[in-house]
């Protein structure tokens, strides 16, 4: 197909964003997509173009919404970051001062610190968990409250790749007064007051018009997409017991099924735009303000990672988490800052 047009913006200095974004479609074979960036409180890229579904030539257009998987992870954590700053949430505490049927199958010392920094062990769930079963706070409180750690919590990390948001959840309501989901609180708290088109638990009234369709691997596009896979990855998910491949069991995950999109997953199935996204952690870089967050919370968010134990035991890499947020460190290094 011809190269599409890309529109949007990008400010003086932020031209080659743009000349990378354009590669992306005229070689790279992306089929639509958006970008954006904020720097020092400025809006300076913010372009899309495209097709918004793999099928058609519906074009990717201003307001078209994606599924930006564990991007979610992020935003899904700046909700704790809120309740922090209100006095709600200590990181520092045991999980099980909230939630005291938490404390099942010794998880009784675990920290909040220790379960969104990915040091709990709770990567697995010993059941499926169904759409049905998801709009079931109170019973996914329950599943989630009596799973056993994978091991001793505290003594190694590795990434709770679906099950981080489902805790999350939980902690927001338990720890809210008003005992809003994570959505609603995100929603109330951050969305609104940033203008955010972003949500956790896609709204029934978002026309479809406006969602992009996820094209999913095919066999052999897995195959290809080995080249880009670091070894480490590719072997956990290809081993049938490991950690990695079993955290996927049981989370019916289907990006392109509305129904899917509806309920809340903070781990994964956040909707939104590149714009909004890129707004809320403009929003963290400048204090955090705007949505109330106070300079003791932001240095907590912002202070060094723990680096006692760097190889994730579940991807089989390093990796560095804090209070919910992937981090640099030693071993990974990205951003211009190592409070990014």
């Amino acid at each position: 197909m011809p190269t599409p047009t890309v529109n949007g913006l990008v400010a003086a200095g932020f031209e080659e964003v743009r000349a990378e974004f354009e590669r992306n479609f005229a070689e790279r074979g992306e089929i639509g997509a958006a970008v954006a960036a904020y720097w020092r409180g400025e809006k300076v890229v913010d372009l899309w173009g495209g097709r918004r579904t793999p099928e058609s030539d519906a074009p990717w257009n201003e307001d078209t919404m994606v599924v930006v998987m564990s991007t979610t992870k992020g935003l899904a954590s700046m909700t704790l970051a809120v309740a922090n700053a209100r006095g709600w949430l200590d990181y520092d505490a045991p999980v099980a001062r909230y939630w005291p049927e938490f404390a099942e199958n010794g998880k009784g010392a675990v920290t909040v610190r220790q379960l969104i920094g990915h040091e709990a062990g709770l990567v697995l769930l010993d059941e499926e968990v169904t759409i049905d079963k998801l709009r079931d706070l109170d019973g996914m409180a329950r599943l989630l409250a009596r799973q056993k750690p994978a091991w001793p919590p505290g003594t190694r990390h590795g990434y709770h790749t679906m099950t981080l948001g489902l805790y999350m959840q939980e902690i927001i309501r338990r720890v809210d007064p008003a005992h809003r989901s994570l959505g609603r609180f995100f929603q109330e708290e951050i969305a609104r007051p940033l203008q955010l088109d972003f949500h956790i638990g896609l709204p029934p009234g978002i026309p479809e018009e406006r969602l992009a369709r996820v094209k999913t691997l095919t066999p052999w596009g897995g195959l290809l997409a080995l080249r880009y896979t670091p070894p480490a990855v590719t072997l956990k998910m290809i081993r049938p017991g490991s950690l990695l491949r079993r955290s996927f069991v049981g989370v019916g995950a289907d990006p392109n099924d509305r129904r899917y999109l509806e309920v809340e997953v903070p781990a994964g199935n956040g909707v939104g735009t590149a714009r909004a996204i890129a707004r809320a952690y403009s929003a963290f870089a400048e204090g955090g303000a705007e949505i109330g967050l106070t300079p003791e919370t932001m240095a907590r968010v912002t202070a060094p990672p723990d680096v006692a134990h760097p190889k994730d035991v579940v991807l089989g890499l390093p990796s560095y988490f804090s209070l919910g947020f992937l981090r640099p460190g030693p071993k990974v290094d990205f951003g211009s800052s190592p409070r990014a």
